[in-house]
């Protein structure tokens, strides 16, 4: 099977040896988003609310570039580093999500890149 990285400058630039989707077949696997503005490359201001939705407009933003939106979505990984922030996630997932919700994993880690709060990354089943 052949796979085709996709890429968008409306997500933030890869920052390391990975590719910010891969496409695989007639599935996207959406890279691990943090709360980086895409154009300053910056941890956005705010709070655990305002950096869970810049993730999930980061993934948003992948999931167009390749021809999918996040509706499409089969699996969501998010990384907490406090699982206390699991209501507002819920909360802003509802923002970006209609039913049926993918499926979704949270874990509880020590740390995240950059030291943010959260981290979510997604499998898309393209329309």
């Amino acid at each position: 099977m052949s796979k085709e990285a996709i890429q968008t400058d409306r997500a933030p630039a890869a920052i390391g040896t990975y590719s910010q989707a891969i496409r695989a077949g007639s599935l996207v696997f959406l890279s691990g988003q943090i709360p980086l503005d895409p154009t300053t490359m910056e941890i956005v201001d705010g709070d655990f609310e305002t950096h869970a939705r810049q993730v999930f407009s980061n993934l948003e933003a992948v999931a167009i570039a390749a021809g999918a939106s996040l509706n499409d979505a089969v699996k969501i990984t998010v990384f907490l580093t406090n699982l206390d922030n699991f209501a507002t996630v819920n909360a802003v997932m509802e923002d970006f999500f209609e039913t049926p919700f993918p499926a979704r994993a949270a874990v509880g880690v020590a740390s995240l890149p950059k030291g943010v709060d959260i981290e979510a990354d997604a499998i898309i089943s393209l329309p």
